[in-house]
């Protein structure tokens, strides 16, 4: 993402001009944009006029409309943002009032208008920061496979995402026809090779994960080589070292989790985005399980703990899921920003966001969304709990 322009006034109104250059940077949007908010951004409109006769014709013409955002959808397979409101400013082609849907296009600016007071809080200027990063690009490329199956991930800093999944029959192994299984088995393998090729950039220096049950992952990466040896391509023979053959349970997506656990798989990884929030969670799971009180969650617990001064400086780590930021209740939202707030401005303890499309964000949304480490025990956060803080307990609930 390119940041063209930005102006924020004092009471946290403005607006952002924002360039889209990836798929990943439509997901960004996707978090930045709340309900109310002006977007502006060029679009396909149709348009019926009627001649002096009666007769109408209906002509598509591009345009540029402001809308009022009343809902959006992100296709996370896609990467297709859809922005749906309210026409607020009137046009040649359309006026105040009519209804129309903004499909966000890469390489194509976007206007985004926040008003009213703290419109533009530390959580939204946060997810421009990250997105205008230029080093925020996919972490690792992952290929989880088992005979005649394959699922091609790629894993970056906000979320995992199915590129492509690849299935190929392949002949059972019977005696005196085993060339059958053979031959299915490298046509498997050459599908495989030429779907990811189509995918990644050798030029890039990224990780490439290759996990399997049994030997299935290293003969497709024997296989890998000796068609760029055979081939003479030297860039995928570069890759050669990029290359991370781990064991895995089976070819499924979900085993990916399993996969980043290994010790292998975390010696090489260990500088990216994916796993530090791996390893906070695991941290904080196994905190959790010895019990002595310096693991909390759940929206209560965790607020009494940074009340306390518990989540602060010498190690106090707040993890919250990013799935809380899109409430479509603007105080809903600023309960959870105020508490992240104070925890990094006030308390000087570590704010995690963790994304909700990564394992380790949908781990946090069954714990409701927000957990802690803190820095000393405390044992009573979920004793003696009023009515009212039991009915705050939902995370999309407004603090009382």
């Amino acid at each position: 993402m390119r940041l063209i322009k930005q102006n924020f006034e004092r009471d946290g109104s403005g607006f952002v001009t924002l360039f889209p250059e990836e798929p990943e940077d439509m997901w960004y949007a996707y978090n930045l944009i709340r309900p109310n908010d002006l977007l502006r951004a060029s679009a396909i409109r149709r348009v019926t006029t009627e001649s002096s006769t009666g007769s109408t014709s209906s002509t598509r013409v591009h345009t540029t409309l402001t809308i009022r955002v009343a809902s959006h959808d992100f296709d996370p397979q896609s990467s297709q943002l859809h922005v749906s409101g309210r026409i607020a400013e009137e046009t040649k082609f359309t006026k105040v009032g009519q209804y129309h849907t903004l499909d966000l296009e890469l390489q194509r600016n976007f206007t985004l208008e926040k008003d009213g007071d703290e419109a533009w809080d530390s959580v939204a200027r946060g997810i421009i920061k990250e997105a205008c990063d230029p080093v925020k690009s996919a972490d690792v490329w992952a290929v989880v496979m088992q005979e005649g199956l394959a699922n091609l991930a790629v894993l970056t800093g906000a979320r995992t995402v199915l590129r492509q999944r690849i299935e190929v029959s392949i002949p059972r192994k019977r005696s005196g026809r085993a060339g059958d299984h053979d031959k299915g088995l490298e046509k498997f393998f050459q599908t495989t090779l030429e779907t990811l090729l189509r995918q990644i950039d050798l030029n890039e220096s990224k990780p490439i994960l290759l996990a399997s049950p049994g030997f299935t992952a290293s003969s497709f990466q024997k296989f890998i080589l000796d068609t760029a040896t055979r081939t003479g391509n030297k860039p995928l023979m570069a890759q050669k070292a990029k290359f991370v053959v781990v064991h895995s349970s089976s070819g499924h997506l979900h085993s990916l989790n399993e996969i980043l656990q290994s010790p292998e798989v975390t010696a090489r990884l260990k500088d990216t985005q994916y796993a530090r929030e791996g390893k906070l969670m695991d941290d904080f799971m196994a905190l959790l399980r010895k019990d002595d009180g310096r693991a909390w969650y759940g929206p209560n617990e965790v607020e009494k703990a940074v009340e306390r001064g518990a989540v602060g400086r010498g190690g106090g780590v707040l993890l919250i899921s990013n799935a809380l930021f899109r409430a479509q209740d603007v105080a809903v939202r600023r309960r959870w920003v105020r508490l992240t707030d104070k925890v990094r401005d006030v308390e000087g303890g570590e704010v995690r966001t963790l994304s909700s499309e990564h394992e380790s964000g949908k781990r946090l949304d069954g714990l409701g969304g927000i957990a802690a480490i803190l820095t000393y025990p405390l044992d009573d956060l979920d004793e003696g709990e009023t009515e009212a803080e039991i009915n705050n307990a939902d995370p999309n609930g407004v603090e009382t």
